[in-house]
């Protein structure tokens, strides 16, 4: 267990594996670490994998104060972490609301990214509407705890089918998101409240780009990720069958397998 003091917050992260160019795993919220699992398992054989607890997630310190919470305080601090760790350059890769993690960290630190892939993620800022949904999950939170809009993401974040079939992985995304704390639920929430809009920038980004979705991703729909997709010059779209938003948990081998032989080509 490995933890680091960054601008006053103390972050936990796992660093396994070795490779000149390591590779960097952001998590969706309101998960932590431990969803990269599989894929730290996967890919350390061959290259060096650190993954990060975002500030108010998993093991890491969770301040209170929302206004704490942003985008590019998240990729600021991944960037101390990556320094302190003596890193210059890295494939980052981030789902959902690591990968909003990963765009704001493009914006700083393009010098530092040697690729991306970017899963079941948005490049847009929300609708007035998801704007408000959040808002009102952040009172809900406040009022009653975590519990009952941890319920309610899990509608979202897993495909139908892995819902009925698939207990054991509906319980583990359960327990992950439960583990973290209220404050970290409403902080994650301001920033992706908060958070720019990159889809004006897009074709600025020519770092090698693999963009990852789960066939039945509801939050980041496919057909709504092949659009801004599109604009990447120097990407491509992979749909996984069958997954949701978390297609990394869903379809681990796929993603796993899809993922290295992206690296391959760098």
């Amino acid at each position: 267990m490995a933890f680091a003091e960054v601008e006053g917050v103390r972050l936990h992260y796992v660093d396994v594996g070795a490779g000149d160019v390591p590779v960097v795993l952001l998590h969706a919220f309101p998960l932590h670490s431990d969803m990269w699992a599989h894929q730290v398992a996967g890919l350390a054989a061959g290259h060096r994998v650190i993954v990060p607890d975002l500030k108010g997630f998993g093991k890491s310190s969770a301040p209170d104060d929302p206004s704490l919470y942003s985008m590019s305080d998240y990729a600021r601090q991944v960037a101390a972490l990556l320094d302190g760790l003596g890193v210059e350059r890295v494939v980052l890769g981030g789902l959902s609301m690591g990968g909003y993690v990963a765009f704001s960290f493009v914006a700083s630190y393009v010098d530092r990214v040697a690729g991306l892939v970017l899963a079941d993620t948005r490049a847009g800022r929300d609708t007035p509407e998801i704007f408000q949904r959040r808002t009102s999950q952040q009172e809900q939170v406040r009022s009653d705890g975590t519990e009952a809009l941890v319920e309610t993401l899990l509608e979202g974040l897993l495909a139908p089918e892995t819902m009925q079939t698939r207990p054991l992985l509906v319980e583990q995304v359960r327990r992950i998101m439960s583990a973290n704390p209220p404050a970290g639920f409403i902080g994650g929430l301001e920033a992706m409240k908060g958070r720019p809009d990159s889809l004006p920038h897009l074709s600025t980004i020519k770092v090698p780009t693999l963009v990852l979705v789960g066939e039945h991703d509801t939050p980041s729909p496919p057909t709504v990720v092949k659009v801004w997709q599109e604009r990447m010059p120097n990407s491509r779209l992979v749909v996984l069958p069958g997954a949701g938003h978390l297609s990394n948990l869903e379809s681990p081998d796929l993603f796993n397998a899809e993922v290295s032989d992206f690296l391959d080509t760098l």
